[in-house]
């Protein structure tokens, strides 16, 4: 079997389950039981899920799952095709983003009639509930807790003699980058370009007081406020603390072509989660810390579940694949084989149970996360429907700023009056 997930390759991994004759007297309904499960993420995720899926089919060889995953970018523009042709997978990896948007149009099935039953998640806390909800019901499981993290290559700051970027303002943070750029002759960036990653944009937009989008689901953000985003890592490139746009635009969104991992940026930024599947394919140690920080008193981060399981509204197997997304975050068995790399559990039993055999990486994780609680916000609405297009367009005027085909002003005018048609239009 092989995995490349840095193609717009789809990866399908069919597990076979224990021949029928071995079933017995079985109804015929679970004889046939074969569930599509849907995510996205690095080889490390695909790893790690396939061998929760076989250890399950061990257990369960009356169900069949069938596995398919994508990079993020091509994820959502297929799940959206397959739930408009009402043929979406049965097991969904959803997203916080995405999850109202996909529940208001009818296409996730409420999880409340399952709750005591074959979905026994009575112990997570109210926050990792809630935060699954949309308009009271239940429309996700909360796979494990994450926030916003820069991972950023530890031997680069020390070779060049530089203060790793913990804890740091944004001011100190490029003087620090634009350092590590000029130690390693400009071959070398302290950071990647942030500009398009809107995780980095609503972090530094919350330390402003600000946010991506209102309770009512309007943009919450000012033309000014884009433009001085994008001022800011315009200065950045003119340091030098990150790259210029040519190189940047090697970064195709996803783990494997990050300028990280592609040996040309100390820093990354991302999620707490991805942190494992960063230092897999990275040689050099990483370290972990908080986005860099306004000087004023707003938190720029919040907890927030890192991916949750939903279940598609049409599926004839919706029992089979909850018990299936149930034992991936209540069975010890199967959260081990998941760790953190999806996010720190929410069921405390199973989070003390993974904690205990994860390696250095994975206690890395755990840490950051007990790190940042006592200096979060409270977690945002979910994002209004278009908010994923708003997402993708981010990165696209991002990246005709950072080539000069746009000025920094320019740049934030297109980008709210973009913004506002899509939520409009949504």
């Amino acid at each position: 079997m092989t995995h490349d997930l840095n193609r717009r390759t789809l990866l399908k991994a069919a597990l076979g389950s224990a021949g029928l004759g071995a079933l017995g007297s079985l109804p015929a309904f679970a004889q046939d039981a074969r569930v599509r499960l849907y995510w996205w993420g690095s080889k490390e995720r695909a790893d790690r899920t396939l061998k929760a899926v076989s250890l399950y089919q061990e257990r369960n060889p009356s169900v069949k799952i069938d596995g398919e995953t994508l990079a993020w970018g091509d994820y959502w523009p297929r799940l959206a095709t397959q739930a408009a042709g009402r043929n979406a997978p049965d097991l969904i990896q959803m997203d916080y983003r995405y999850v109202a948007e996909y529940a208001r149009r009818g296409a996730l099935l409420p999880l409340d009639e399952f709750m005591g039953k074959s979905l026994t998640i009575g112990d997570f806390d109210k926050a990792s509930l809630d935060s699954c909800k949309v308009d009271g019901k239940l429309y996700g499981i909360n796979i494990g807790n994450n926030s916003n993290a820069l991972i950023y290559n530890k031997a680069a700051f020390q070779k060049a003699g530089v203060p790793e970027p913990v804890d740091v303002t944004w001011d100190k943070f490029f003087e620090l980058a634009a350092a590590v750029t000029k130690a390693h002759n400009g071959e070398y960036y302290g950071t990647s370009d942030g500009s398009a990653e809107e995780v980095a944009f609503e972090n530094w937009l919350r330390q402003r007081g600000k946010a991506l989008y209102t309770e009512d689901g309007k943009l919450g953000l000012t033309e000014q406020d884009a433009a001085e985003w994008f001022a800011m890592w315009a200065k950045a490139r003119e340091t030098k603390a990150c790259p210029p746009a040519d190189l940047q635009a090697l970064d195709k969104n996803n783990i494997e072509t990050n300028l990280l991992t592609q040996g040309r940026a100390a820093c990354a930024f991302n999620h707490s989660n991805q942190y494992v599947g960063y230092q897999v394919l990275n040689k050099n140690p990483l370290g972990i810390t908080m986005y860099p920080q306004g000087a004023g008193p707003n938190p720029g981060h919040y907890l927030k579940p890192s991916m949750m399981w939903s279940i598609y509204a049409r599926s004839k197997v919706a029992e089979q694949a909850v018990k299936f997304a149930n034992f991936t975050v209540e069975d010890v068995d199967g959260a081990k084989l998941l760790g953190v790399e999806r996010g720190v559990p929410a069921s405390p039993k199973v989070r003390e149970a993974v904690a205990a055999d994860l390696d250095a990486q994975g206690k890395l994780v755990v840490d950051y996360i007990s790190h940042v609680t006592p200096k979060v916000g409270p977690i945002p609405p979910a994002p209004p429907k278009g908010a994923g297009e708003i997402q993708t367009m981010l990165r696209r005027i991002a990246e005709q700023v950072s080539f000069g085909r746009l000025s920094t002003t320019d740049g934030g005018k297109q980008y709210v009056s973009e913004a506002q048609a899509i939520l409009s239009r949504a």
